[in-house]
């Protein structure tokens, strides 16, 4: 899948954890998945913890990762509440 479309699936919100980049509809870091990841935990493991969670949403995770790796920022789309 494109990283582009990946990228997607991140949001931002600064109502919404303190605007740490989280995947689009939950509250679960972007961090927390690429720690788990460097700790050694597969994906398949992440998925069974986090059943809501699909497998391109830990794939957009990397990407991100891979991108602020290169960047230093990553420019997502900033998920706001409307009233």
């Amino acid at each position: 899948m494109d990283a582009d479309i990946l990228l997607e699936r991140i949001t931002v919100n600064p109502a919404v954890c303190h605007g740490k980049p989280c995947i689009r509809g939950h509250r679960i870091w972007v961090t927390l998945i690429l720690d788990f990841l460097a700790s050694g935990v597969s994906i398949e493991e992440i998925l069974a913890n986090y059943a809501a969670l699909e497998r391109d949403d830990v794939l957009a995770c990397i990407a991100y990762g891979a991108e602020m790796s290169r960047q230093r920022f990553v420019d997502v789309n900033e998920d706001v509440e409307l009233p």
